[in-house]
């Protein structure tokens, strides 16, 4: 098991506080093994076991339970002098949990974990019951750097450059990179998460009747990672083939995708008027094994995945991310934390000096003094041109500058 320091030190500066801690995120991100490495700490901190609760609700142990039941189990499990760790691992299988979650934490000197990964763990679901007393942290796949770590029990690495190419066509599931797969054995195994995400997260959950239209959508928006779209250019992709759908049920089926964690939606920014557009978003996946488990892999749609691979570990780094629209064209990313705030333009190679000034330019065209980079994959990668950094995608993922 290796250790993901990042989110366990994350959580655990939260430790002992009257919050809910909230892990959200795609299935099989590795929620439950950070719950466990809490678990873990906790123990060498000298927290002794009978004070750390654990539960499982994926279990058919726990099919049909009630939220007042939960409430009479894990008042029954609590410690009657000291503080009692619950650890709820897909709590959101226990219909109206955040009843039982938020009356436990309000009676009883407890200190809880939950985990889930469908949409009644959404911001807006949690906060109708847990207003102000919880604090959510969203799980992501495997980094880059953390992939290095899982790979470097079983492989030697040389070269992290060419590693990029690995990482993006296996992607960052940790259950793919706990031993040395072939590609197609780890394209199963995600395309297995996927389905069980698709089926039970959306079709079961939401009672859609018409799965291949969901399907269609889903093919759509993967073969179209990173690219600007709106409903109506999908259903009339769907309507092509013959095939009726309207713009709401698109509206529907995406919102679904993200909150089943499968897709984030990436808003533009209009550098000259100062606002978020609501037409024409971009959308990222999850996990770049996603797209390629479903669609196959491509060479041809790397340089899409290389922006889906940079705009997650945005994300992990607390960044909000949006897309700036110039005058003259888009800058693929701005990234704000806090006053902090980072412009980034990406492309897979340059092959031209055409090519070169454009993807400048673009920067160029922002008259402020926060850091601006241009990330590539090629050998020239490096350097600084009128105050814009160019770096290989590869040091960039692995940079602690920004």
């Amino acid at each position: 098991m290796i250790f993901r320091e990042t989110y366990v030190k994350k959580i655990m500066a939260f430790t002992d506080t009257p919050f809910v801690k909230v892990l959200t995120g795609v299935r099989r991100s590795g929620k439950s093994t950070i719950m466990q490495m809490i678990m873990d700490e906790l123990k060498k901190k000298s927290v002794p076991e009978g004070r750390i609760v654990s539960m499982r609700f994926d279990s058919m142990e726990y099919e049909g339970m009630t939220a007042k039941q939960l409430y009479d189990i894990l008042k029954a499990k609590l410690s009657k002098t000291e503080k009692t760790y619950l650890f709820l691992d897909e709590v959101q299988e226990i219909n109206s949990w955040e009843k039982t979650v938020n009356s436990i934490n309000t009676d009883f000197d407890v200190d809880i974990y939950v985990t889930g990964s469908n949409s009644r763990m959404m911001s807006s679901e949690i906060a109708t019951y847990l207003t102000g007393r919880y604090v959510s942290f969203r799980i992501f796949t495997l980094s880059f750097a953390e992939y290095l770590m899982f790979k470097k029990q079983y492989a030697t690495l040389e070269d992290t450059h060419k590693e990029l190419v690995n990482y993006i066509k296996y992607g960052g599931f940790p259950a793919i990179h706990l031993q040395e797969y072939p590609l197609e054995d780890a394209y199963t195994i995600v395309r297995d998460i996927y389905n069980s995400t698709i089926f039970s997260d959306i079709v079961k959950r939401s009672q859609v009747r018409k799965v291949d239209q969901l399907e269609r959508v889903v093919k759509f928006v993967f073969d179209n990672v990173g690219k600007t779209f709106s409903a109506k250019s999908i259903s009339d992709y769907i309507k092509s083939e013959h095939r009726t759908i309207d713009n709401e049920t698109v509206y529907g089926y995406l919102e679904k995708l993200e909150s089943a964690y499968i897709l984030h939606r990436c808003s533009r920014y209009d550098l000259q008027g100062k606002e978020l557009l609501k037409t024409q978003e971009k959308f990222y996946l999850a996990d770049s094994a996603f797209k390629y488990s479903v669609l196959g892999y491509s060479d041809q749609s790397v340089a899409a995945m290389l922006e889906n691979v940079v705009y997650l570990e945005l994300l992990r780094r607390g960044y909000e991310v949006c897309i700036g629209k110039t005058q003259n064209g888009e800058i693929d990313f701005i990234a704000t934390k806090q006053n902090d705030k980072l412009y980034i333009q990406i492309t897979k190679e340059i092959k031209s000096e055409s090519t070169e000034k454009r993807e400048y330019e673009r920067l160029l065209e922002i008259n402020d003094n926060y850091p601006k980079y241009l990330l590539r994959t090629d050998d020239f990668a490096g350097g600084n041109y009128q105050g814009i950094k160019t770096m290989h995608i590869a040091d960039f993922l692995l940079s602690d500058e920004y």
